[in-house]
């Protein structure tokens, strides 16, 4: 794969699969709306999607990093994935609750795949005098999925129903599969140790690193925040525009706006320093949340998306700088698998907390959520604060 045209192969491989997840979450909560009527119950598919990443990434990373041949095992979890998607279109609402957020938590296991498990691979593909702008057009790859899918799982949910949108989720993830299984062979692989001892290493190496740390623990908390927003949309949609399918197109505003940031960073890619982009960006996407919760009409919402959009693309653009900066080369896959499972069980945490207080109350719900922001840039400044020793190979083993 290594050539011209690596990059543009790697970057339509990642949009595809990146899609796909971004539209799996909007259309599954349509899905369980539409199916139970239910906002907690739709709210808890989508926890259940997201917060067995915990397990499964830091597992899956550790096989990432001892593996020959990567890209095949990608592409496996990535089918799998899409497997657990398809059995989810056929049985919500169809059948028992317990069974189908059974299901979800299963497929979860391996939704790090598709964030930190293909980042991680960035390495093999670009050389590093080109690494910064890749880095960034990486990142812009999360902002134009998140564009592109929760605006058209908004648009089918509305003209052809919920249950299509989940079919898309599926049929773009499975069209990533030959990009993955065909991602460059590392140089060298490190030889062979227990997987418990693999998956200690890689906890050790965050835990030791003092910008791992505070990178990875404001991520968790603000991606708390973001599961909250997400919940949030239907309902902004239904009160603010009289349709919940309209209210995921904030989600693709929100995402519009990230891209457009991340393109400006692609350009001049030292413009700011990761270490100061991270906290402020967060405090960014708090903004945002706090606009939505103290207005009322249709357009602040639009506003409030915006600015929070200003702030999510920076903040991935920062945190993927600092983990390819800091993580040592045998634990990379790890790393960022595992600090991808964390953030999206912050995420399924926020998600799940949402569904039961914004029916109470919309406007307490995104306030809490901007308060979540506020707490993940003063964990920031915590982590950075504490002194942590850097990490050794030695060590983490």
């Amino acid at each position: 794969m290594l050539g011209r045209y690596a990059l543009p192969r790697y970057l339509t491989g990642a949009t595809a699969a990146r899609t796909g997840d971004e539209v799996s979450g909007p259309a599954l909560l349509l899905v369980g709306l539409a199916a139970t009527g239910s906002v907690a119950t739709a709210s808890g598919l989508l926890a259940a999607l997201t917060i067995s990443a915990a397990i499964g990434g830091p597992v899956l990373g550790a096989l990432l990093d001892r593996s020959r041949r990567p890209g095949r095992l990608l592409a496996a979890a990535l089918a799998a994935y899409a497997a657990g998607l398809g059995v989810l279109l056929a049985g919500v609402g169809r059948l028992p609750t317990i069974l189908t957020l059974a299901v979800a938590l299963l497929a979860g296991l391996l939704t790090a795949a598709i964030s930190g498990g293909w980042t991680a691979q960035l390495p093999g593909v670009v050389p590093g005098d080109r690494f910064a702008r890749a880095n960034a057009l990486d990142a812009l790859t999360f902002g134009l999925a998140g564009l592109a899918g929760p605006a058209l799982a908004g648009l089918l949910g509305s003209t052809l129903g919920a249950r299509a949108a989940l079919l898309a989720a599926i049929v773009l993830v499975a069209a990533a599969l030959p990009v993955a299984a065909t991602l460059p062979r590392p140089d060298t692989v490190p030889p062979p140790r227990s997987l418990p001892r693999e998956v200690r290493a890689g906890f050790a190496a965050i835990a030791r690193s003092r910008p791992l740390l505070a990178g990875t623990a404001t991520s968790v908390v603000s991606f708390a925040g973001v599961g909250m927003l997400v919940v949030c949309c239907p309902l902004l949609g239904t009160q603010r525009f009289g349709d919940a399918g309209r209210g995921t197109l904030l989600l693709a505003v929100l995402a519009a706006t990230a891209m457009t940031a991340n393109a400006l960073l692609a350009r001049r890619p030292g413009l700011i320093r990761p270490d100061t982009a991270l906290p402020a960006s967060t405090l960014l996407l708090g903004a945002g949340m706090l606009t939505a919760a103290l207005t009322t009409e249709p357009a602040y919402a639009i506003v409030a998306v915006v600015i929070a959009g200003a702030g999510d693309g920076p903040q991935l653009t920062a945190l993927f700088a600092i983990r390819h900066r800091e993580a040592p080369p045998r634990l990379r896959a790890q790393i960022f698998t595992t600090g991808a499972s964390m953030k999206i069980s912050g995420f399924a945490l926020g998600s799940a907390l949402a569904g039961p207080l914004a029916t109470q109350s919309l406007t307490a719900c995104l306030l809490v959520a901007a308060g979540v922001e506020l707490l993940a840039a003063l964990t920031f400044l915590a982590c950075r604060g504490r002194p942590v020793r850097r990490p050794s190979l030695a060590r983490a083993a």
